[in-house]
């Protein structure tokens, strides 16, 4: 088993490094788990391929999602936000916007909010809740979301006490 988080986490450290100095994303990849990421986490594999999918993916559609994200930041323009919250949001907007169908809502907000409390500052958590709410709400409803929402049910209904027949 391997850690979604920490693959989300070496995904924005990545990113950032990106976001300021201009090179190969092969390099800036290899550069990372070999420099910054320490020991090998459980699961090292998985954890690095899912954060490659994660880095290239933002690269890939970093254009559109900057446009989304700049649209949806009502007064912020990108260039003025933190490079870690500008990158968090474009990390959990990819996951949005691209993964709908693997990765309920829920879980890519709540994974950002918690990585801006961890790396962000003291307003980051709730800048990014606030405009991923709104792209996921223009997102709509997608299969890895209803799939959520009905495992909530399922749970729910186990602690739920039986009534006696």
């Amino acid at each position: 088993m391997y850690s979604r988080r920490r693959a989300r986490e070496s995904a924005l450290q990545i990113l950032y490094g990106l976001d300021w100095v201009v090179r190969d994303t092969d390099v800036a990849i290899e550069d990372y788990w070999a420099k910054f990421a320490g020991e090998k986490p459980d699961g090292y594999d998985d954890v690095r391929k899912h954060c490659e999918e994660l880095v290239r993916g933002v690269l890939d559609e970093k254009n559109k999602l900057d446009e989304r994200l700049q649209a949806t930041s009502h007064h912020w323009k990108m260039d003025r936000m933190s490079a870690v919250d500008r990158n968090i949001l474009r990390l959990a907007a990819f996951e949005l916007l691209y993964q709908g169908d693997a990765v309920p809502r829920k879980v890519a907000i709540n994974e950002a909010v918690e990585i801006a409390k961890k790396f962000g500052n003291e307003d980051s958590s709730a800048f990014v809740n606030g405009i991923l709410d709104r792209i996921a709400q223009e997102r709509g409803t997608t299969p890895a979301d209803e799939a959520a929402q009905r495992e909530a049910r399922v749970r729910a209904e186990r602690r739920a006490p039986k009534a006696e027949s």
